[in-house]
C-alpha cells in the first residue's frame, strides 16, 4: 500500500483551468512537451496559414480558432490528412480547436489542411497547416 501511494505521487495530473461551462471533454489528453504556435495568417480568399512546431513524443499540440462571427465552427473536417500524425478538431467553450499530434519519433514536416465550415449556406474557410516535428531527446543519449 504505500509502494502505491510513492509511486502515485510522483503523478502530477493537474486539470486545466475552465472558463465556465461544462469540463472540457478532452482534458485527458496529454500535450506535447513542446508546442508553438503560430498566428493563422491570411493567404488568399477564405484561407489561412498556421505553423507549429512539436515534439514527437505522443502529446498533442493545439491551435485555437473562432469563426468570424467569434464563434466556434458549425462543422469541420481535414482534406488531405496529415501522413505522419492525427489531426483532431472539436469545439469546446465556444471555440474551435485543430489539434496535431506527430507519429511517435517522427522527425521533418507534415502538413494537412482543415476544412472549417461556418453554415450551410456560407463558404467554407480552410486552415493549412504544417508541423514541423522534432523527435523527443533521451536523456543520457550522446
Amino acid at each position: 500500500m504505500m509502494t502505491t501511494g510513492i509511486l502515485l505521487a510522483g503523478c502530477d495530473n493537474k486539470p486545466a483551468v475552465n472558463l465556465g461551462g461544462p469540463p472540457n471533454p478532452y482534458n485527458y489528453m496529454k500535450l506535447s512537451g513542446q508546442c508553438d504556435v503560430g498566428a493563422p495568417v491570411a493567404a488568399g480568399s477564405n484561407t489561412r496559414t498556421a505553423t507549429m512546431q512539436v515534439r514527437s513524443d505522443d502529446g498533442y499540440c493545439a491551435i485555437e480558432t473562432r469563426a468570424s462571427a467569434g464563434h466556434a465552427y458549425a462543422s469541420f473536417g481535414v482534406s488531405p490528412a496529415p501522413e505522419h500524425g492525427k489531426a483532431f478538431i472539436y469545439n469546446y467553450n465556444d471555440h474551435t480547436y485543430v489539434t496535431y499530434t506527430a507519429n511517435t519519433s517522427y522527425t521533418g514536416q507534415d502538413k494537412f489542411r482543415v476544412v472549417l465550415i461556418r453554415s450551410e449556406k456560407e463558404p467554407r474557410e480552410y486552415m493549412d497547416v504544417t508541423a514541423t516535428v522534432t523527435a523527443p531527446v533521451v536523456a543520457g543519449a550522446q
